[in-house]
Parts: structure tokens; C-alpha cells; sequence
């Protein structure tokens, strides 16, 4: 048995939670408010991110990130990727902890991926980066799923990998933690021009278009930062794209869809009353591409539809009538 924190409380934390619960492990929940943690601790259920799924009673829940802390082996960021440096900057995590970063995103200000933000706070600690095709909804569930634990210290991935492997939950390791984690931040925006697609009422032809160009578009972008082509290709790219871009759970996907029958960005972020992290992920990608000089035409114009008002039918023409390459 393992001491484990997971410091967010949100449909992934809790997901992960009940499944290291689930693996016989010591559990402890932090959620940012007593609100919640009273609410969870009284009806062991999230009713507001994880509805109709029981969180065992042995699972602590807390709002003192110190008592959620206390003793763990494992810390779980759980937190939405544009929190996730204020609130690992309040926790006091201990030098010999195993950080395992859930979070997808890359900072605005920094251009930072996440390990990158904690590393630059919590020193001592191996940090892990678990991702890829893993809805929060069907892991409750107990449905078979796959995913990838990346770290610099390969022994520390396989000490994750040790952690949540189970009969319905399988993970496989990898060194190319740039790759996975790039994987997992730029799906996200794809997934966002996939539901507009969705939203205007297109077909199988464009999604398989989307899909296809975008997974070219995150690997060319990867690859300058010094990430591994194959990786894109694994669990935490083409494997983590495709959910994403094609599943009902898919809150980006679902942001598209809204966008793409003509809501304002306000309306749809309301709307899906979820952090979708596509929108916050756009634009410092979009950024980071240009100075890099990278050839990103989705993630360019998914930007102009989020923060220069440009309507998503123009955006599909204005790709589509590009100039003609060989591919």
C-alpha cells in the first residue's frame, strides 16, 4: 500500500482516486474549497464533475492541503493547467515524493509545459507525466483503458506504472516526456476544430481531415522542441487525438460544436461550465509556433475563430483554399 495525494478534485482527480483506491492504495482528495469537500465527504459523490459515480468512503477529502499531503509517497497535480503553478507554489510537497503531473497545457506567459513549471518550484522530486486517451467518465467506470507514464528517470515511470496498473487500467512507459506531454496539450486544440466542424454540420471526410492534418501539425511542432516523432504516433498523441476529437465526454470537442453553431467564446465556456483547456492552451501554442516558425494552419485559425472574432465557415474556407502543396 501506497500513500498517495491527488491535489484536485475535479472529474479527473476523482477518477484517479477511486482507481488507486480500487488498487488497495491510501488515498487522499484535495479540493480547493470545504464547500466541496463537505459535500463530497457527506454524499461520496462529485455531483457537479462526476455525476452518478460512488467515491469510496475510505478516500480522505480535504481542503488543507496540508493534511492531504501529509506522508504521501505520490503527489497527483490534478489541477487545470492555468492553475497549476499558483497552486504547487501553496503546496507543501516533501522532497522524496514522486510528482505525477495529470495536467495538459503550456503556459502562456513562459511557454512552459507543465513538469517544466513544477520542477522550477519542488526540488528533490522525480516528476512523471501520465497521459493519453483516458476519459474521466469510463475510467470511474472501470472500462479498459490505456495510457503512458513519460519521465526523464525511466525507474520513476515504472514506479507509476507499478501504481495504477490493473485488470482495466493499463500504462505504459516512455523517456520522451517532452513528446507526451505535447501530445496531450495540442490534441486539445485539434479537438476544438474537430467540434466546430461538428458544429457546422460536416461530415466523416472532414473529421478524418482534422484528425490526419492535425497529428502532422502537433508532430512538426513537437519535433522542434525535441520531442520524438514515434511518440506522436503512441497512447499519448494519435491515441489521445482521436478520443478526443470524436467522443461525446469530450469537453473541447463540445466547446467546438457550440463555436461552430455560432456561439460567442463567452457563451460556449459558459456553457460547458468545465475548464476546457484547449481555449487557454491556443494561444501561447499559436505564439510559440510563430517563433519557432512552424507551419501550423489549424491551431492558427482555431486562434482567429477564439480571439479575433473570425467566423468558423471562413475559417474552414480560408484553409481549404490555401495554395495547393504537394503532401
Amino acid at each position: 500500500m501506497k500513500k498517495i495525494a491527488v491535489m484536485g478534485a475535479g472529474s479527473w482527480g476523482c477518477a484517479l482516486a477511486i482507481l488507486l483506491n480500487k488498487n488497495g492504495h491510501e488515498v487522499k482528495l484535495w479540493t480547493h474549497t470545504q464547500n466541496e469537500a463537505d459535500s463530497i465527504n457527506l454524499n461520496h459523490e462529485n455531483k457537479e464533475y462526476l455525476p452518478g459515480i460512488e467515491i469510496p468512503k475510505e478516500i480522505f477529502v480535504s481542503s488543507d492541503s496540508n493534511k492531504v499531503l501529509n506522508d504521501a509517497e505520490y503527489v497527483i497535480i490534478a489541477v487545470p493547467s492555468k492553475f497549476v503553478r499558483e497552486s504547487v507554489k501553496k503546496f507543501s510537497i516533501q522532497p522524496c515524493s514522486i510528482i505525477i503531473n495529470v495536467a495538459k497545457g503550456i503556459e502562456n506567459s513562459t511557454f512552459l509545459r507543465m513538469s517544466q513549471i513544477i520542477k522550477e518550484i519542488v526540488n528533490g522530486c522525480d516528476i512523471v507525466t501520465l497521459s493519453g486517451p483516458t476519459h474521466a467518465e469510463e475510467v470511474s467506470r472501470f472500462l479498459p483503458t490505456t495510457c503512458v507514464a513519460a519521465s526523464e528517470n525511466l525507474q520513476a515511470a515504472l514506479q507509476v506504472q507499478k501504481l495504477f496498473n490493473n485488470e482495466f487500467f493499463r500504462v505504459y512507459t516512455s523517456s520522451d516526456i517532452i513528446g507526451v506531454e505535447l501530445g496531450g496539450t495540442l490534441k486539445n486544440i485539434i479537438a476544438l476544430a474537430a467540434g466546430v466542424a461538428d458544429g457546422l454540420g460536416f461530415g466523416d471526410n472532414t473529421k478524418a481531415a482534422i484528425i490526419n492534418r492535425g497529428i502532422l501539425e502537433i508532430a512538426r511542432f513537437g519535433e522542434k522542441l525535441g520531442a520524438r516523432t514515434e511518440t506522436f504516433y503512441g497512447l499519448s498523441g494519435m491515441g489521445d487525438l482521436l478520443v478526443t476529437c470524436i467522443s461525446n465526454h469530450s469537453r473541447n470537442r463540445r466547446a467546438g460544436i457550440l463555436l461552430g453553431q455560432g456561439l460567442s467564446l463567452d457563451e460556449t465556456l459558459k456553457k460547458v461550465h468545465m475548464v476546457v483547456e484547449g481555449v487557454n492552451s491556443a494561444k501561447s501554442v499559436n505564439e510559440l509556433a510563430k517563433k519557432l516558425n512552424v507551419d501550423m494552419p489549424i491551431v492558427s485559425e482555431i486562434n482567429k475563430m477564439l480571439y479575433e472574432g473570425k467566423s468558423p465557415k471562413q475559417s474552414v474556407l480560408d484553409l481549404m483554399m490555401r495554395e495547393a502543396k504537394e503532401e
